[in-house]
């Protein structure tokens, strides 16, 4: 399968130590700030005790003890440019959590939005040994699907089973426990750059700190921001964030399709920045402040004083109106929603019964924005936020932490991946069990 395969499987193993101690970081790297929660759980039994096959998490028995955000270096399109300037942020708030946690933690759960993302669809079948579905035949069924070539430098992120079908019953959940022949299975499997991940890998262990989970940043924001009938109908979330934009498809309480534009909300503030020629901190600030990016007669007559600081005392004092910041800030916002639509329409989105579509992440908070993307995507577009979880500061509330919250969601009740299933070792293909145990070997 892939090189990722043990590590997936250590990971989990310390995850469950982790929570079995009590409290567990969850750590969202973003292009534009990095956020750390500490969790608290006060059952670690109870989380431990897996369900049903693939359920998606709901409001679970942590509390958020200690919440802090920095301003992100060394980051760009979602992924580590810079390990010192990363290392440097990731420690600041880290820190300022356990401080406010006032405890030390020791495992960290992170969210990747780089590493060009890419979604296969995958199916296997097996003959049932003894007429009823076990936990050997899940296994045995996941291993039976056919792994396509995910190409040079790449590796699997997940691997989650989506549907079971037993004999001619199909959209099963969980089928253990169930009588029949033939089990098959459909399942989604998400493939990075094998890079981005060693990146993440050696920052965190720079930082004292142990790797518990990783998982997609449009996979998270998608568990947090999409409320139950939207996970089960159908819709995608699109988690606009600094550096890059992460879009994930869910169906049936499942997700079924995840990529990323390269583009997000930096790229409007350097499009203000050099448009109008001035630093970037003031074009973020006047982004911030008086930005959209639908205009109404009203804002011609809004004028913004820019500050520049380059000792031209004209050049520095100049005013716009709100209407010319809009007209810099529209033509990159539609080009990020254009490039959304094209991998909507890739993955065959409007082919699934509910076309709803939830905004989120910090740059979805533009003024106008929803009604822009309703020309753009489709007319049933929402603006989400975070499910509210335990002791969430208010500061953490707002779609900025739509990742960060589904982080600590994802943290409490991993879906079921393929890795989590004993598969026998006659049915690992040799050359790739062969490079998974030195990968394993050297990282772990």
């Amino acid at each position: 399968m892939s090189m990722l395969y043990h590590a997936q499987r250590a990971m989990r193993a310390k995850r469950q130590e982790a929570i079995r101690r009590g409290v567990i970081a969850i750590l969202d790297i973003g292009t534009f700030k990095i956020s750390c929660l500490v969790l608290r759980f006060d059952n670690p039994d109870e989380e431990i005790a897996s369900d049903a096959i693939g359920t998606l998490a709901g409001q679970s028995n942590f509390r958020v003890i200690g919440a802090a955000t920095t301003r992100s270096r060394g980051v760009k399109f979602g992924e580590i440019d810079s390990c010192q300037e990363a290392e440097r942020s990731i420690r600041t708030a880290v820190q300022a959590a356990q401080k406010m946690a006032q405890t030390r933690v020791d495992h960290v759960i992170v969210s990747i939005a780089g590493g060009r993302p890419r979604s296969y669809g995958l199916d296997g079948k097996v003959a049932l040994s003894s007429g009823t579905v076990d936990d050997i035949d899940v296994a045995n069924a996941l291993a039976a699907c056919e792994v396509p070539d995910l190409g040079q430098g790449r590796d699997v992120l997940h691997a989650q089973p989506v549907n079971f079908a037993l004999d001619h019953r199909s959209g099963l959940t969980d089928p253990r426990g169930h009588v029949g022949h033939d089990l098959s299975v459909d399942m989604h499997l998400l493939a990075i750059d094998h890079a981005a991940i060693e990146t993440l890998l050696y920052c965190v262990k720079r930082c004292d700190l142990e790797l518990a989970g990783l998982a997609s940043a449009g996979y998270v924001a998608g568990i947090s921001s999409l409320v139950e009938d939207e996970q089960e109908l159908g819709a995608a979330c699109i988690d606009m964030g600094g550096g890059a934009t992460s879009l994930s498809i869910f169906m049936k309480k499942h997700m079924i399709f995840a990529d990323t534009v390269r583009m997000g909300g930096d790229h409007v503030t350097g499009d203000i920045s050099q448009g109008l020629q001035i630093p970037t901190v003031h074009a973020e600030r006047i982004k911030t402040r008086f930005g959209g990016v639908i205009a109404t007669g009203m804002d011609d007559r809004e004028i913004i004083e820019l500050q520049g600081d380059t000792g031209d005392w004209n050049h520095d004092r100049r005013t716009i109106s709100r209407a010319e910041l809009i007209g810099v800030m529209r033509p990159r916002v539609e080009e990020i929603l254009e490039e959304v639509r094209v991998r909507l329409d890739a993955a065959g989105f409007d082919h699934l019964p509910s076309q709803r579509i939830v905004l989120t992440g910090g740059a979805s908070q533009v003024p106008g924005l929803d009604g822009l993307a309703s020309r753009i995507l489709g007319n049933q577009v929402r603006l989400g936020r975070p499910l509210r979880v335990q002791g969430l500061p208010q500061s953490t509330c707002g779609p900025a932490f739509s990742a960060c919250v589904g982080l600590a969601l994802f943290a409490a009740h991993p879906q079921d991946e393929w890795w989590d299933f004993e598969t026998p070792a006659d049915r690992y293909p040799a050359r790739s069990l062969k490079r998974a145990v030195k990968w394993f070997r050297d990282n772990w």
